[in-house]
């Protein structure tokens, strides 16, 4: 499970005030939830993009500090895909990414260099 910050300034729920319509637009039908820190995630159990096997996503509650998007991406093996699936991997990593940039309001390299810099900070000085 992977937790994304929203840019400064800005919040989930502005950003995305209607989580679980914007999952089922994104991915297909909610299919359940499932527990995360406390938090309850949509599941999404049979993506309409079958380069997905499961799709968890919701926001993150912590006390005192902002929400963050909390997201699991299961996909499929690549060698399980069928040739015409093949072709549906281009519209997934599409997906994904246009879902990640509406919550977060980061495109993937400046998500990446967040996450770099978290593990960075995290490290021991050595």
């Amino acid at each position: 499970m992977k937790e994304y910050k929203m840019r400064r300034g800005e919040t989930l729920e502005e950003r995305i005030p209607d989580m679980k319509a914007t999952v089922e637009d994104y991915f297909g039908p909610i299919t359940g939830t499932e527990e995360f820190k406390g938090s309850d995630l949509y599941v999404v159990g049979e993506p309409k993009n079958p380069v997905f096997t499961r799709i968890v996503a919701g926001a993150v509650k912590y006390s005192g500090k902002k929400d963050k998007l909390a997201v699991n991406f299961e996909e499929a093996d690549p060698a399980d895909l069928a040739p015409e699936d093949l072709e549906a991997a281009g519209e997934a990593v599409s997906a994904k990414n246009d879902f990640l940039l509406e919550a977060t309001g980061r495109d993937a390299k400046s998500r990446r260099d967040s996450m770099k810099r978290a593990v960075e900070d995290d490290a021991p000085d050595v």
